[in-house]
């Protein structure tokens, strides 16, 4: 879809990916910490408005309140990153409650082994790089998360890899308080990650409930 098109078709997700990749060149400038908090939460803000624009059914809406406190974590976190990661296990909890209302028929025995390792790796990983135990057990929520996701009727190749590409972004943050902590790899690579993970995740999910109902 080009440009213009998105604009025109998916202004919802357009002026996500916009905020989102505005307030990665600017979140360095001396612009108000506000305006940038407040910028920061406006991606996912914009992606819950497109779950909503684009389907009226209630995962449509699940979809919508985990961006919506996905957004609110995004900015607490700016704040304390107690209350951030606090509004993430609300948002995993939401998005937990929508991949098990909508389970895959079939699974292969290899596909479930992966859903059963992600559940425990992430927040085994998740310690072994923080050496936080308060953080491993946000990641329980985290892995639980991606597990649903894997297992659910989405697209594995959009929602599976949105929810890996979010487990991805979770550890580089862990890893500042360890192994990562003087290097500039965390600060140039979560937000990329993150973003893109939410944007699969949010068109996955509504580009099955569109086509398949």
């Amino acid at each position: 879809m080009s440009r213009r098109a998105l604009v025109e078709h998916r202004p919802w997700l357009f002026a996500a990916i916009a905020a989102a990749t505005i307030y990665y060149f600017v979140r360095d400038w001396q612009i108000g910490e506000l305006w940038l908090i407040l910028l920061k939460g406006a991606g996912c803000i914009f992606l819950a408005g497109y779950a909503l624009a684009r389907h009226d059914g209630l995962d449509a809406r699940l979809l919508a309140l985990v961006m919506a406190t996905a957004a609110l974590g995004d900015m607490l976190i700016e704040l304390d990153f107690t209350w951030g990661g606090a509004a993430f296990f609300a948002s995993h909890l939401a998005a937990m409650s929508l991949y098990l209302r909508n389970p895959r028929p079939q699974a292969k025995p290899s596909q479930k082994a992966l859903a059963v390792a992600l559940l425990f790796i992430t927040p085994l990983v998740s310690w072994l790089v923080s050496g936080n135990s308060s953080i491993a057990l946000y990641a329980i929520t985290l892995g639980g998360m991606a597990a649903c996701a894997w297992m659910s009727r989405f697209p594995r190749y959009r929602v599976g890899v949105g929810a890996v590409l979010f487990i991805v972004s979770d550890w580089l943050i862990f890893a500042r308080f360890g192994p990562l902590a003087e290097s500039d790899l965390p600060q140039i690579l979560i937000w990329p990650t993150y973003f893109a993970g939410q944007i699969l995740i949010a068109t996955g999910v509504i580009q099955t409930l569109r086509t398949k109902g």
